[in-house]
């Protein structure tokens, strides 16, 4: 496990190791948002939270992963049906009102209260009470007298953690004798103060187990610790590459890869064949310059691999031919080794001097086919134009 360093002044009053505890040997991915939404809401200065609270939590913390990602919070079965009933709530959710990816927890906790009626959503929350707050308690449990198994059903188990804490060990929290969503969890006053002196070190903990246990059930999902949460779109760094472009356009016509029509120079983007949400970085080898009304079109979705991948790889070539025969544009190439040139085969393959088109188009196409590829299985949308092209498109899909 991760480390996670707690000021030794808390050691001598709170049983930190059973703190430890609670992100180990994890069956689903629970644990870890059900932890962080405690740790978020304690360090707002909350003393108690009913389930319905910390679910809804869990939710929009999940909600970014899920829908930008497709990220599957606990794998799936042989069969392809997803396990995990929080991330069946972030996917209902998402069919009961259609916001964005990137939207707010404000956002996505106010629509959920709108939908609480739901059957669908109700049941999946349901599910989720049953096992996470009680299991979340298991590394406390068996430090007293009484020993008990941890299959146990769960109001035999809020019986015990709560007896456990009046005898035994002070816990994180209690549990209250509401019923259902209602159930009140109670956060003792030592753990309070503890997790408010600590919450930084601690949420970096729990994301860090997190994202090892996301990356060992998505292992198809390339930098999966950048994509729990929204990054700053000034991230992007595509000013080097923009340069590149700009001259070349200056000199040599580029047709769109999309509208095959020729790119002009003031009503351009630069973006990303295969989406940047799936690469994760702004290497030159998947960026183009793009129409930016189609742009907006395309937005996270894939495009069609035929006939688009192959006019791409015809903008790269020409691309390279300039980087070899010209002065001016080698250094603008150069340029961009900072930000854009990070890939090996790339530098040693693909952009190397005295590549035919043919050996250039192979290449680029085994390197980016599988990443594509993987990206079609994890779901995400294909783009599909709806011009004089859509027939074929419709057709080629």
């Amino acid at each position: 496990m991760a480390e996670l360093y707690i000021d030794k002044k808390y050691y001598n009053t709170l049983y930190i190791e059973g703190f430890f505890r609670m992100m180990k040997d994890p069956s689903y991915c629970y644990k870890f948002y059900w932890l962080e939404a405690i740790v978020h809401l304690v360090s707002e200065g909350r003393d108690k939270a009913s389930y319905d609270e910390l679910i809804n939590e869990m939710i929009a913390n999940a909600w970014y992963s899920v829908l930008e990602f497709h990220v599957h919070l606990s794998g799936i079965n042989g069969e392809g049906v997803i396990k995990d009933n929080l991330e069946k709530a972030v996917i209902r959710l998402h069919e009961l009102t259609a916001l964005p990816s990137h939207a707010s927890k404000i956002e996505i906790k106010n629509k959920i209260a709108e939908f609480d009626k739901d059957r669908e959503l109700h049941n999946r929350k349901m599910e989720l009470t049953k096992n996470v707050p009680v299991k979340a308690l298991s590394g406390f449990a068996n430090t007293g007298e009484e020993q008990v198994s941890l299959d146990g059903s769960a109001g035999r188990m809020r019986a015990y953690f709560n007896l456990l804490n009046e005898t035994t060990v002070l816990l994180p929290y209690t549990f209250g004798d509401e019923s259902g969503l209602k159930r009140t969890i109670y956060f003792n006053d030592g753990w309070i103060q503890m997790i408010q002196d600590n919450t930084v070190s601690i949420l970096g903990w729990v994301q860090m187990e997190k994202v090892k246990w996301l990356q060992n059930n998505n292992p198809e999902v390339p930098s999966l610790v950048y994509k729990l949460a929204p990054l700053d779109e000034k991230m992007r760094k595509l000013a080097h590459v923009r340069k590149l472009w700009g001259s070349i356009l200056e000199i040599h016509p580029v047709a769109d890869v999309f509208g095959n029509q020729p790119i002009q120079e003031d009503s351009y983007d630069v973006d990303h064949f295969i989406p940047w949400s799936i690469v994760m970085n702004d290497e030159l080898w998947n960026l183009m310059p793009m129409d930016s009304s189609l742009n907006s079109e395309k937005s996270n979705k894939l495009p069609c691999w035929e006939p688009f991948f192959e006019r791409f790889a015809g903008n790269q070539y020409a691309m390279y031919g300039l980087i070899h025969k010209m002065d001016g544009i080698h250094k603008l190439y150069e340029a961009c080794y900072r930000d854009n040139l990070h890939s090996i085969w790339a530098n040693r393959e693909l952009y190397r001097k005295g590549n035919s088109k043919e050996e250039f188009f192979h290449i680029l196409e085994k390197n980016m086919r599988p990443v594509y590829d993987s990206a079609r299985r994890q779901g995400y949308e294909m783009w599909i134009r709806k011009d004089q092209m859509g027939t074929e498109l419709n057709d080629r899909v």
